[in-house]
């Protein structure tokens, strides 16, 4: 349990659970200016040009996470090992809906697109995308692999679901008043469609049907726990177990 301390003011409040998810989310713009700016697949480029998320990617992991520890002092997890438990079964059960879609694509043996409702669904191949095989020296393999690791399980985990299940809930349930007066995991049918709706929009088109389970899936937990450790502790094991994954598929671009 958090021990108990000063109430702090509604700016401070917003400030602390928005501004990390900006800061995260402006570095994906500069990614699309540079992949348009600057990446050039080819093997005779340097590795910053093949990959620009390997320079992008770690820069926006460490000024996420500073962001994340200024503010720390705000944010009210309620950490919990019962929770806890429920969140890593949830996040375990909405990454699996998640990479349904690239599974079946794999075990079908597709060699292209299916298109239509397949398609619609995510089924497609996800080969290309951020790989830490580019580098063939062991020391700067591991640091991209672990940076990425840092990306996906604590800071987006963090980020988003205090952005998602600490701010927009709330704001959705009282945007005109002072919503932080609003009790965590409130349920509204709006604040769900809206929170669950952008959830997906942050995401490629390949992965709205899984982001929209895996959406759905946390609200009801945020909504039923009354617990944001739990959410968090989902969302890190849905990207921990994704990871894996990833790096025993070559599905490089789910990531």
């Amino acid at each position: 349990m958090n021990a108990e301390r000063k109430p702090l003011d509604s700016e401070l409040l917003t400030r602390a659970h928005v501004y990390p998810f900006v800061a995260f989310m402006s570095f994906m713009l500069v990614l699309m200016v540079l992949g348009y700016a600057i990446e050039w697949k080819h093997p005779d480029a340097p590795w910053w040009r093949q990959q620009p998320s390997q320079v992008v990617y770690p820069l926006q992991t460490l000024v996420a996470l500073g962001f994340l520890v200024y503010f720390w002092r705000a944010y009210t997890f309620n950490w919990s090992w019962r929770w806890g438990m429920v969140g890593v079964f949830f996040g375990a059960v909405g990454i699996g809906f998640w990479l349904l879609p690239t599974v079946l694509y794999d075990a079908w043996g597709l060699k292209a697109d299916p298109g239509g409702w397949l398609g619609m669904l995510g089924v497609e191949a996800r080969k290309e995308g951020f790989d830490p095989g580019l580098f063939e020296n062991p020391f700067a393999y591991w640091a991209s692999l672990s940076l990425r690791f840092l990306r996906a399980v604590v800071v987006v985990a963090l980020v988003e679901e205090i952005f998602w299940r600490g701010f927009v809930m709330r704001f959705a349930c009282d945007w005109e008043g002072d919503y932080w007066k609003q009790a965590f995991g409130q349920h509204r049918w709006l604040s769900y469609s809206i929170v669950t709706g952008l959830f997906m929009a942050a995401h490629s088109s390949s992965d709205y049907a899984g982001a929209f389970v895996y959406g759905s899936l946390t609200y009801l937990l945020c909504v039923w726990s009354k617990n944001l450790g739990a959410c968090v502790i989902m969302h890190a094991t849905a990207n921990l177990l994704m990871g894996i994954y990833i790096m025993k598929s070559g599905n490089y671009g789910l990531w």
